[in-house]
């Protein structure tokens, strides 16, 4: 915090009285750099924005979201990194993404708790899980995203395999 107010020509308590604490300012940090992606997801061209299936839209954005979140040089993923995961999870981002998760689940007429449903597929993509089966079980991110398109192929009883 020290550094980072010293960059900015402020004093630390400034720093501490804006955010909190380090997690707020990388929280403010992770709404910057996660722009982008949810203006893509919210009004960017299909199948990742409006105009695609519901279930097309659900693939594209786990699909995406598996990119990023194994794409080492992406300032989003490694930014969230460094936030608790519950801290992360109530975030604007982290809602944010639960709440899309879920309108599509309902969009796409699946029958259940939608909201349940979107944390469990969020748990699939959580960085715990995805560092794992990289590093540890060396699990490509072509067969991590082969496995969404099963899952949401599986949650929205779709009969045939998507590509991705």
């Amino acid at each position: 915090m020290h550094e980072v107010a010293q960059a900015a020509g402020v004093g630390k308590g400034t720093l501490f009285r804006r955010f909190g604490d380090r997690t707020g300012l990388l929280l403010a940090l992770l709404d910057d750099a996660e722009a982008e992606f949810h203006e893509a997801y919210t009004s960017g061209p299909p199948p990742l924005g409006p105009g695609a299936p519901a279930r097309d839209r659900l693939t594209a954005f786990g699909c995406a979201l598996i990119e990023r979140i194994t794409d080492e040089a992406d300032l989003g993923a490694a930014l969230a990194r460094h936030v608790p995961c519950e801290r992360r999870h109530a975030s604007d981002v982290g809602q944010a993404f639960h709440q899309h998760i879920a309108s599509l689940l309902r969009e796409a007429g699946v029958v259940g708790d939608h909201d349940m449903l979107a944390h469990t597929m969020l748990a699939f993509t959580a960085f715990e899980t995805m560092d794992y089966l990289r590093n540890e079980c060396r699990i490509t991110t072509a067969r991590l995203q082969t496995t969404w398109v099963d899952l949401v192929r599986r949650v929205t009883g779709g009969d045939e395999p998507q590509r991705t």
